[in-house]
């Protein structure tokens, strides 16, 4: 076979996976084949008379017609100029694609005659035709015809094989034809005819939409038969492929060959990356190291080089790289954005192990080592953006699991329906009705069929639906029902990736006997995407299914067909292994793609959706059965590193990943987990309320009734404020009673301004101290200067500042860095995700939100010790920050009364104060709860307040992400007010 460039071949859809590898016509024999001498120059008689002498026939009719077919043709050839008559040919036009001969006769019986001529002299060798010309005229039993005309043994011991092999025989007559075309067309006799002279039949057959049954250019291959005879004959080398698929397929490509296929122009930059991805290459798979170097060689250093072609080495200043990224986020076809996260992550990796490698290896790296140009920043919000995609992943598996019942039905009847339409047709005569499920049916019976027979072979069975009018091949749609059916519920009951499942052999069925004698079935999972091979017990419902495909195949005696199946991925071929998902398609039988099984979801999809309404903008594919699974299993009550082991995942966090939570679930499980808690306490605690104590119970909400609402204090505790309601923090205003609050604040107004008037001192402070509280009873908060606390109420004791939210908020909740405006806004830099809020006497706040914890969070960094939502390496951070000031860092988190506090302060680049922690149900101690000795640190004082944390305002919201709203954040490279 002649090594030529592997070239692939461009598709509707990019690249194909199939290569022309050593695809090239056959040279020109030094002999060409002349079975009945060489005619190419011999007059019309004499080329008749060899016409006559070998194809006689046993009437003269036959015998004239071909002759005066091939007479008609060379009297029309002769008018054309040239010395022999393929010359004659080629000047005439017939040479062309899409100019039969026929068009010489108007009659359908000499158009016939001429056909059948030009097809003589085509087996006679006096005519060469191109393959588009050949094709563009119908030829009958063209193969037979020319084998009679060669003498070529080899021909014949070919033929012989090719009826030899179990197959239908209606394609026995298409492996002939394949291989007498190529010799045809290409001017040799079968003992020339190479492996790569037949791939050049293939491909021209496939690109000009030559296929018998084929959909248009591009859509199949010939020769499959006429391959695996050729092969098993020995005339094909034994140590080549044994199918045509196989030669077509590409393999793997070398590192040096991934990176040329972009045309690196940069020597020196060419070299480092087949170095690094060499490098890589041991710890990836296939398919990662192509992405990978797709990513660097194309992605990055290709675009590169087309915005800066001058550009030496991997030193890429802002100006550059803004172009570079403007370009890269638009995908190739220029449809919408790409995603960009892998590139990132993939050139800044590339940067770091640079650096890392050229500590160890100067001589090679250390001259490649450069800035990075990805920033810290545009990676941060990766888990941002993971943490969105869970959140479509979770609605998307909500959206299918009431869907799936009705799937797996339609597949279900569908299969069913056909089995048994097949079980009745295959009996009935041609013409005969039969009724199914109240459809009528006509069984078909056509002169295929009876040839299809007599050949030795079996008629498929085929049908009319009488109401529809629409045919149906019963045979074709009984056996894709049953696949269809069989890999839905493969997925659907074990979670198997498509690719693991498309993997399952006869092998993979095992049984483990337990110590009480059970039998279990098992079935083992060959390594996919972990890499690690895993055992999983077989429900009955997946038992059922398995079985029911290997009774497929060895009804009646039969063994699964061993094959190998060809991994896209990986770019190879497994072994021949008896693979449970295969289907014989013509001549070959093939291991279903997983590009089969999600067109077949989209189009079942597309059929429900008539029906239900549902599927209208919904469609399933293989991995969401996994997902519908992973949720059923883990809802269920099973362990979730159960779950992860039968899924085959290493990371409890992929599982969690992958299951979705239902509010019901949610509901049920907190209810299972209070009457488990209920039954660890004692029973006395759980005794039946009397009577008094419910009349009491109902008492206290009676008595929390006042006029402008309801008092939110703590059940059976007494009203400390004794009518003072427009001043307790407790009180919930009724919107409905908010014109009579807005009465008393006229009113209060009204009174002041008298008593300023009189000089009644004593009044005015009186109304001072409350002409604030209807506005802020209105707002639901206290001012940041009012005398009372958010965190003190009338059930503890406010004596000693106890910190702790108010009953009518329920919860408090808040994660924040605390210092001087000036400090933290040079803390905060560029980070897009940070914003800064003014508290009081002089102080800011910077919320630490979960955007701005993925921002700085340092990935392998130690996290701060005794807070819980601290980012990982922030102490660092804060330490440089304090050098000009200090600056704290306090968490609270109450609910209902009970939770608790943690700060710590630093200045002068060390630790100054803390880390403070007040646990749950522990006293606040004499000088003060850990965030109002760290703002007393900061210089906060407490004045007439409670204390620190009051006289600041940290009580004027009650969660963190409060303090964002538009009104009071401030962007650190905002001008300060």
């Amino acid at each position: 076979m002649a090594e030529l460039a592997a070239l692939t071949q461009p598709s509707r859809k990019g690249i194909s996976r199939f290569v022309s590898v050593n695809a090239a016509p056959a040279p020109a024999p030094e002999v060409p084949p002349r079975p009945q001498g060489d005619l190419a120059r011999a007059s019309i008689e004499e080329i008749a008379q060899a016409v006559r002498t070998t194809w006689p026939t046993k009437t003269a009719d036959n015998r004239w017609n071909r002759s005066r077919g091939a007479r008609d043709l060379l009297r029309h050839l002769s008018q054309f100029p040239g010395e022999t008559w393929q010359e004659r040919w080629e000047a005439s036009g017939f040479n062309q694609g899409g100019n039969p001969v026929s068009v010489l006769r108007s009659a359908p019986r000499d158009r016939s005659q001429i056909g059948t001529g030009a097809a003589c002299l085509m087996c006679l060798r006096i005519i060469q035709p191109s393959l588009e010309a050949f094709r563009s005229n119908t030829f009958l039993y063209y193969g037979q015809r020319f084998l009679t005309a060669q003498n070529d043994p080899l021909l014949e011991k070919f033929w012989a094989e090719v009826q030899a092999t179990p197959v239908n025989p209606i394609h026995h007559g298409t492996a002939l034809f394949d291989v007498t075309v190529a010799l045809t067309t290409q001017g040799i006799a079968l003992a020339d005819l190479t492996p790569a002279a037949f791939l050049h039949y293939a491909w021209e057959c496939r690109r000009q939409g030559l296929v018998l049954g084929a959909r248009g250019a591009g859509s199949r291959f010939p020769g499959h038969l006429a391959w695996q005879v050729l092969h098993t004959m020995g005339h094909f080398p034994s140590h080549g492929p044994a199918t045509l698929k196989a030669a077509l397929l590409t393999g793997r490509l070398t590192v040096e060959e991934l990176v040329d296929r972009y045309k690196i122009r940069n020597t020196g930059v060419r070299h480092l990356l087949i170095s690094y991805l060499e490098r890589r290459k041991p710890e990836l798979d296939y398919s990662t190291l192509d992405n990978l170097s797709r990513h660097l060689a194309s992605n990055f250093w290709a675009t590169i080089e087309q915005l800066a072609p001058s550009q030496p080495d991997l030193r890429i200043d802002g100006e550059l790289y803004q172009r570079w990224r403007e370009r890269v986020a638009v995908r190739v076809d220029g449809k919408g954005q790409r995603d960009f996260d892998p590139i990132l992550r993939a050139v800044r990796a590339f940067y770091a192990d640079l650096q890392a490698w050229a500590a160890a290896e100067p001589e090679q790296w250390a001259i490649w080592v450069a800035p990075c140009p990805v920033s810290d920043a545009e990676v941060r919000g990766y888990g941002i953006r993971k943490r969105r995609v869970k959140e479509r992943m979770d609605d998307r598996t909500r959206q299918r699991q009431p869907l799936l019942n009705t799937l797996v039905e339609h597949l279900e009847n569908r299969y069913g329906h056909l089995r048994d339409l097949l079980a009745q047709a295959a009996d009935a005569t041609g013409g005969q009705t039969i009724t199914l499920e109240g459809r009528t049916y006509r069984r078909l019976w056509s002169r295929v069929d009876e040839r299809r027979v007599r050949l030795g072979g079996l008629a498929n069975v085929r049908v009319r639906d009488l109401e529809s009018g629409k045919y149906i091949n019963v045979t074709h749609a009984e056996d894709a029902a049953f696949w269809e059916w069989a890999i839905v519920e493969v997925l659907r009951h074990s979670g198997v990736r498509i690719e693991e499942a498309l993997e399952l052999t006869h092998l993979s069925i095992r049984q483990y006997q337990r110590p009480n004698g059970e039998v279990i079935a098992l079935l083992v999972v060959a390594p996919s995407k972990s890499d690690r091979e895993r055992v999983i017990p077989m429900s009955a419902e997946l038992f059922a299914v398995i079985a029911a495909i290997v009774r497929r195949y060895t009804t009646g005696g039969q063994t699964i067909p061993l094959l190998p199946r060809y991994d896209p991925k990986e770019r190879q071929s497994s072994p021949p292994m008896p693979f449970l998902f295969q289907r014989k398609i013509g001549t070959k039988h093939e291991v279903m793609s997983d590009t089969t099984v999600v067109n077949m979801l989209k189009r079942h999809c597309v059929e429900l959706a008539e029906q239900h309404p549902g599927f209208l903008a919904t469609s399933f594919t293989p991995h969401d059965f996994r997902r519908l699974l992973a949720t059923e299993l883990v809802n269920s009550g099973l362990p979730i590193h159960i779950g992860a082991a039968l899924l085959g995942h290493l990371n409890l966090q992929t599982t969690r990943g992958y299951v979705a939570v239902f509010n019901e679930d949610v509901v049920r499980h907190y209810q299972g987990f209070l009457d488990r808690r209920r039954q660890a306490r004692p029973t006395d605690e759980y005794r039946p309320v009397t009577e008094p104590e419910w009349l009491g119970f109902e008492e206290h909400f009676d008595q929390r009734k006042v006029e402008l609402g309801g008092c939110a204090r703590p059940y059976s505790t007494p009203c400390q404020h004794e009518h003072a309601c427009l001043r307790c923090p407790m009180i919930n205003i009724n919107p409905k009673m908010l014109p009579r609050l807005d009465e008393i604040e006229v009113d209060l107004l009204t009174r002041r301004a008298r008593a300023e008037a009189e000089g009644w001192g004593g009044s005015v402070s009186s109304k001072e101290s409350t002409s604030p509280c209807p506005s802020c009873a209105r707002s639901g908060t206290r001012p940041v200067d009012s005398p009372g606390s958010h965190w003190s109420t009338s059930a503890y004791p406010a004596s000693r500042g106890d910190q702790r939210p108010r009953e009518n908020e329920r919860m408090y909740c808040l994660q924040a860095v605390i210092a001087t405006e000036s400090m933290l806004r040079e803390l905060a830099g560029s980070i897009t995700e940070a914003c800064i809020v003014p508290l009081g006497q002089h102080l800011w706040l910077l919320p630490m939100t979960d955007a701005l914890f993925d921002a700085v969070t340092v990935a392998g960094a130690p996290e701060l010790n005794g807070f819980w939502k601290a980012p990982a390496g922030f102490d660092r951070l804060l330490t440089t920050c304090s050098e000009t000031g200090p600056v704290a860092y306090v968490e609270a988190e109450y609910f209902g009364g009970a939770g608790t506090q943690t700060a710590q302060v630093w200045d002068a680049g060390k630790i100054v104060l803390g880390p403070l922690c007040l646990a749950e149900g522990e006293p606040s101690p004499m000088s003060g709860t850990p965030i109002s000795q760290a703002l007393r640190r900061l210089g906060a004082a407490k004045g007439n307040h409670i204390d620190e944390f009051d006289a600041v305002g940290l009580g004027r919201h009650r969660d963190t992400d409060d303090w964002l709203s538009p009104r009071n954040r401030s962007r650190p490279d905002a001008h300060a007010t």
